[in-house]
């Protein structure tokens, strides 16, 4: 019996935590690998941290763009797996590869073009402006390296194969404790880059996980080098691949815009208030780690299951990936509610960038598990072929909702950053309650 066809037989609970814990302990390694970067940031001065803070809204266009793109291929893929077309699987993996690279020629043009103009827009100007473009500069240069690490792992996933991704994460995070500082320092050979070596020292690692995960591929059994030769891209597979990618991209990206839009108003504090959210943010990232492998694990048994008419595993798959994020989140809001100045002091000892910080952290800490709703139904969604909803929840809940809700209470009834985390906190629960209604919905009908 092939491992596709165990997923859509095995026992959901089973299923989930094989494909779930794997992908939660990578991406627990991808988040203290942010974590690595923003405490070196840390060492330079509080501009450096600020100017990584920054970035963070532009760097995340890309990390949009592959995520979308990624989950989009991984549906399908899984769909046809599913369905038991293994050809049209292949295909569709060949042709993700050709879409991720031309994609990511076009997405660093754009990059390189519109940057200087948002960091304008957050406020920065000479040292500020020049050292959030050096850095974001250089990360833009390894934007195929990305793209082609989001696809590689996109194929794996849609079989549910996430060790892999998983294995190169942990090394990432390695590599990155002994790279960051030789780059920004210099030594051995190499000169002191300052914040430009942490750029430099993600697009090495990039480098070498294209490498690895490129050869996990072709053993995967899924694409053969003969597959190859459907590398030139097709119109068919490519509207296919956007279909489902571009909604959920867009979707990625609006994440981007809605953290450009808290910057921005954040930013209105100062300098310290845009690192202290940076800082938080990192912290937020680390507890809700769990919730990115029960993304990926319902987001594959619900494309494999959708795609052999299982629809009562479909289902299961979605009540119980929300019963263990319930459980999981349960002790994350704990952990915030009493550590919070705990988890910022270990990046910032400024006492602003500390109240400032914990007040967000404690406020975020009753909003966890809504992340875990908006998450898992949106995946759910995007395994049935059904993505657009989660685009226009992410219009709401980062774009139309922030800019009225924090404009009414910063600007009008003048509540200060406090106004900023009650926000986040009323617009995250009300975007969890429209998906919980819309993923009843669509269930309804199959």
């Amino acid at each position: 019996m092939t491992k596709e066809n165990l997923l859509t037989t095995q026992p959901i609970p089973e299923l989930i935590r094989r494909i779930g814990i794997p992908a939660s302990i990578g991406y627990f390694f991808h988040t203290m690998y942010n974590v690595v970067d923003t405490y070196f940031g840390g060492l330079i001065s509080t501009q450096a941290l600020a100017s990584l803070s920054l970035s963070f809204p532009v760097f995340f266009i890309i990390i949009a763009m592959g995520t979308g793109f990624s989950s989009g291929t991984t549906a399908l893929i899984a769909n046809a797996l599913g369905a038991g077309k293994g050809e049209e699987a292949r295909v569709l993996a060949v042709q993700s590869i050709s879409f991720g690279v031309l994609s990511s020629i076009l997405l660093t043009a754009l990059g390189l073009l519109i940057s200087p103009f948002l960091f304008r827009i957050l406020g920065a100007t000479e040292e500020y402006l020049a050292m959030a473009l050096s850095y974001m500069n250089t990360i833009f240069c390894g934007t195929s390296l990305f793209m082609l690490v989001y696809m590689f792992n996109a194929i794996l996933n849609g079989k549910g194969e996430t060790r892999p991704f998983r294995n190169f994460l942990i090394a990432a995070f390695l590599m990155n404790i002994v790279l960051d500082p030789w780059f920004i320092y210099g030594g051995l050979g190499v000169p002191a880059m300052g914040i430009v070596g942490v750029a430099a020292a993600t697009v090495l690692i990039q480098l070498i996980g294209c490498v690895y995960l490129g050869r996990k591929v072709l053993r995967s059994g899924l694409i053969a080098m003969a597959d190859f030769k459907h590398v030139i891209p097709r119109l068919g597979p490519f509207v296919q691949i956007a279909q489902q990618g571009l909604p959920a991209s867009l979707n990625m990206m609006t994440v981007g815009i809605g953290i450009f839009v808290i910057t921005y108003f954040v930013s209105h504090f100062g300098k310290e208030a845009v690192a202290a959210y940076g800082v938080a943010m990192r912290v937020e990232q680390m507890v809700l780690v769990p919730t990115i492998g029960l993304n990926i694990a319902t987001l594959t048994l619900v494309a494999q299951n959708n795609g052999a008419k299982l629809f009562h595993r479909v289902r299961e798959t979605l009540r119980t990936a929300l019963t263990y994020g319930g459980v999981l989140m349960a002790g994350g809001a704990v952990a915030l509610l009493i550590g919070a100045r705990v988890f910022i002091a270990f990046f910032s000892e400024d006492r602003s960038v500390l109240d400032i910080g914990a007040t967000y952290l404690r406020i975020d800490a009753l909003a966890l598990y809504a992340y875990v709703i908006l998450y898992v139904n949106v995946a759910a969604q995007q395994g049935m072929k059904k993505p657009l909803f989660g685009l226009f929840l992410g219009l709401y809940r980062q774009m139309v909702a922030p800019f009225i809700v924090f404009w009414l209470l910063t600007r009008v009834l003048d509540v200060g950053l406090l106004g900023i985390w009650l926000g986040i906190f009323g617009i995250t629960w009300s975007g969890a309650a429209f998906s919980i209604l819309y993923t009843r919905r669509l269930l309804s009908r199959v």
